[in-house]
């Protein structure tokens, strides 16, 4: 699945292109605790969160995530899109809530990529 499938799959408006828009993902994270996120995700690509500020961008760029989106419709300011063109990272925003979109991607054969998943 490329980071332009999700964004169809999740009915996403598109904020960022980043650099990966065709790029291969096979996992994805839910999460808006960005503590969870660096101590638990491995080897993730595309967060999905609803928490709007700069650390997400961070979080995602430490992770060598690919591309972030923002949950129950919610837009990032500017600066936040801007911090993440500059980082390469894809940002886009789905109507859709954290379940719906966590279980859409799945459905569709992403994964979570934690150890326990099978």
């Amino acid at each position: 699945m490329t980071v332009r499938d999700i964004q169809k799959i999740l009915r996403a408006d598109l904020l960022c292109e980043g650099d990966h828009l065709d790029a291969q993902v096979h996992t994805a994270c839910g999460s808006d605790m960005m503590s969870d996120v660096l101590a638990y995700v491995k080897d993730q690509s595309v967060l999905l969160t609803g928490l709007v500020n700069a650390q997400v961008v961070r979080t995602a760029e430490m992770m060598d995530m690919l591309c972030i989106v923002f949950i129950r419709g919610k837009r990032p300011d500017d600066a936040i899109i801007r911090l993440a063109q500059q980082r390469g990272i894809a940002v886009m925003t789905s109507p859709y809530r954290m379940f719906t979109a966590c279980g859409l991607l799945y459905e569709n054969g992403l994964k979570g990529g934690c150890e326990t998943d099978v």
